[in-house]
């Protein structure tokens, strides 16, 4: 079963025969009025959070996204583009909307644009670790 985080923290999502969900011997699918009440608890702790800290959240996914494209092996560096510029299209186009995290976000994105510039220009390995 996948999950989706929400303010309250994770959710689950999917059920029997849904993505995500499934299936096997005393599995109950909770009844539809059950489901629309935790939709709509979810939706309920969404609209409470500040839109910046949701986005926030989003872009430290794709800064994950993109770290781990980099570290394999031989490094994925097309998907780590691309998950780098979408972090740059947030962080960059957003500024100081991102409200207090703008500031960390700048940061991390300048961190992982410098890990792809190393770990390509080192041929595809990682830097070592600086202490």
């Amino acid at each position: 079963m996948g999950t989706i985080w929400t303010p309250g923290g994770e959710q689950p999502v999917g059920g029997e025969g849904q993505p995500g969900g499934f299936s096997g011997p005393n599995v109950e699918e909770p009844p539809p009025e059950e489901l629309e009440a935790e939709l709509a608890e979810v939706q309920r702790q969404l609209l409470e959070t500040p839109a910046s800290v949701i986005i926030a959240n989003h872009a430290i996914g794709l800064f994950q996204l993109a770290a781990l494209h980099l570290n394999q092996q031989p490094p994925n560096f097309v998907d780590a583009q691309l998950a780098i510029d979408a972090l740059g299209s947030l962080v960059e186009g957003l500024g100081e909307r991102l409200g207090p995290d703008a500031e960390a976000l700048r940061d991390a994105l300048a961190q992982i644009r410098l890990a792809f510039v190393q770990i390509k220009s080192a041929g595809g390995a990682p830097p070592p670790p600086t202490e």
